[in-house]
């Protein structure tokens, strides 16, 4: 990996140029103003626009390098998720995701993945803080829904600094510390001595610029899912009080959210050609990103600097795509899948590991239940190390159900939230005020996914520490398989104080990694593995001395003996 050399805070407040929102500069320097810009035609509406023009598919780290992980928002949800257990790659030579599944010093603070985060957030956040700037402290009415936007968007930016960078979730300390902030009200000349922010006052400061989005959004309509209104609002709300364990609220905001949506249904949820690629024809995705068809990383480098190129393998036939046709396909944990009850229709997302037992017609014939390409799910199986179909992904299918122009194939929208995350949140918050009510939900929503749930099978996943209860343990649960490669993974093992496993019989985890972590069936302890606390960019700490930085991480020398299971 390379080193960087880029202050990041200054970069992230400093006047740049926004790609997309002004043509013109003015001739005695090379970038706009934001009192420039205001004074354009139409000028405030772009600064909205591009709080979410770049949350997918541009090259915003380094255009020049197409890096197929150098993609947008979605991105980070496979960086943290592969840190687990859930999500298993083959190929740590080939697989770019490989620094944050092995966990080493590579995510140190020298190191250039360690710029990623702090390169996209603050650029993000930077983008909130110009509308602000531009509309002021009172918006005018036609500046409110902006401002709105603006709040709601630096709101969630800051939620998942939060949950990365900090060591400790809100309530297991609130001291703690998160990451600098960076307000609209911030002098660049305050950079320099710009503390990392207690959980206690992120969150206050989040739960604030959500008060005043929800405020300000309360009459917005919007036109699609791409842009946050009063729904998203209360769905940021509700995570916020999931993660300071403020249960009321939480179901409170929770319940207000799922007005209006319904969850995804069998035929939505396993759909061969509309399945996790589109907000159309389903009334469960309150929120979402799009890679469109005029999008750099679908343009350039044959598309495979796309979320489609890592996550959709029912391209095999256009021989491009990273986990299609290039070997480091998104599996599921062995042990997650055999958890999965044969009446949950979930599990139809992931390919039966039995199959492999099966002659080459056989296998055509069963995967065929999986794709209308079944063929070449074997091609792709063949491009990596196992040469395996057992495991791999179905959930997220290329678009419009194209299988042989990866430039079609991946232009795909993305969910950031779904009704489904705030049906589980209002059961968990519900149960840990009365655990009978909480039941009560969980089994409702776990029904209509499998029929045949019983409450109770998964009390004792500890999996570590003694913080989750066991009926939290089962919300858990039904989070890891709703929510597989929607970017909760870490998030979730870091607010249960988890460990995690990956060493057990017939695992499909690498040799070498294979690392059980966490002091199972602890009573007491912070368990959860140290390197899902991000490390912040070197930069920083160096042009900011003020801000700490969290341990550089230290892979574990050895595999774990192998884990046996309790059920």
């Amino acid at each position: 990996m390379k080193k960087i050399f880029l202050f990041a805070s200054l970069a992230a407040l400093g006047m740049t140029s926004l790609t997309g929102c002004i043509k013109e500069i003015e001739p005695q320097s090379n970038y706009v103003t934001v009192d420039q810009a205001a004074n354009a035609t139409g000028a405030f509406q772009n600064f909205v626009d591009a709080i979410t023009n770049t949350m997918a598919g541009k090259f915003v780290y380094n255009a020049s390098s197409q890096s197929p992980y150098d993609y947008g928002y979605t991105s980070f949800f496979l960086m943290r998720d592969v840190m687990g257990q859930d999500i298993t790659i083959e190929d740590t030579s080939s697989e770019w995701y490989t620094t944050w599944y092995t966990c080493g010093t590579g995510l140190g603070p020298l190191y250039a993945v360690c710029q990623y985060p702090w390169t996209y957030f603050y650029g993000w956040i930077k983008s909130c803080n110009d509308v602000l700037t531009m509309a002021g402290t009172e918006p005018s009415d036609e500046h409110k829904s902006g401002a709105g936007i603006a709040y709601a968007m630096r709101a969630m930016f800051y939620m998942d600094l939060a949950q990365m960078f900090a060591q400790k979730s809100y309530a297991f300390d609130k001291n703690a510390e998160t990451v600098p902030l960076v307000l609209e009200t911030t002098a660049v000349s305050d950079l320099a001595t710009n503390p990392r922010a207690t959980n206690e006052v992120m969150w206050a400061q989040i739960l604030s610029d959500l008060d005043k989005a929800e405020t300000y959004l309360a009459d917005y309509t919007r036109t699609d899912v791409y842009t946050p209104d009063i729904s998203v609002v209360y769905g940021l709300k509700a995570r916020a009080y999931l993660i300071m364990e403020d249960w009321a609220n939480a179901e409170k905001y929770a319940k207000m959210a799922q007005q209006g949506y319904t969850a995804l249904t069998e035929s939505q949820y396993t759909s061969r050609t509309s399945g996790f690629n589109t907000p159309d024809g389903n009334n469960s995705w309150m929120f979402a990103v799009r890679f469109k068809d005029d999008d750099p990383c679908i343009l350039q480098n044959d598309g495979d600097s796309s979320w489609g190129s890592q996550m959709i393998i029912e391209v095999s036939a256009s021989g491009c795509g990273y986990a299609a046709n290039y070997g480091t396909p998104k599996r599921i944990d062995y042990h997650l899948y055999q958890t999965i009850p044969a009446t949950d229709f979930r599990k139809r997302c992931f390919v039966d590991f039995a199959i492999d037992d099966m002659d080459n017609a056989d296998a055509v014939d069963a995967l065929s239940a999986y794709s209308d390409a079944p063929e070449g799910l074997l091609t792709t199986a063949a491009a990596s190390p196992s040469q395996k179909v057992g495991g791999l992904e179905l959930k997220f299918r290329p678009a419009n159900g194209e299988h042989a122009n990866q430039y079609a194939a991946f232009t795909v929208s993305v969910p950031l939230m779904r009704v489904e995350e705030m049906m589980l949140i209002e059961a968990e918050a519900a149960g840990m005020q009365s655990e009978a009510k909480g039941i009560t939900l969980l089994t409702n929503f776990a029904k209509t996914r499998d029929p045949q749930y019983v409450y109770g099978t998964h009390t004792n996943d500890t999996y570590g520490g003694s913080h989750a209860t066991g009926f939290q343990n089962e919300v858990w649960w039904q989070r890891r398989v709703e929510l597989w490669g929607e970017g909760f993974a870490t998030y979730d093992i870091k607010r249960y104080d988890k460990g995690i496993i990956r060493s057990y019989a017939n695992t499909n985890h690498i040799k070498g990694y294979r690392w059980n972590y966490g002091g199972y069936n602890v009573n007491s302890g912070n368990v959860h593995p140290d390197w899902m606390d991000f490390c912040i960019v070197g930069t920083e700490t160096d042009y900011n001395a003020a801000c700490t930085n969290n341990p550089t991480p230290i892979m574990p020398t050895s595999d774990s003996s192998e884990f046996t299971w309790a059920n």
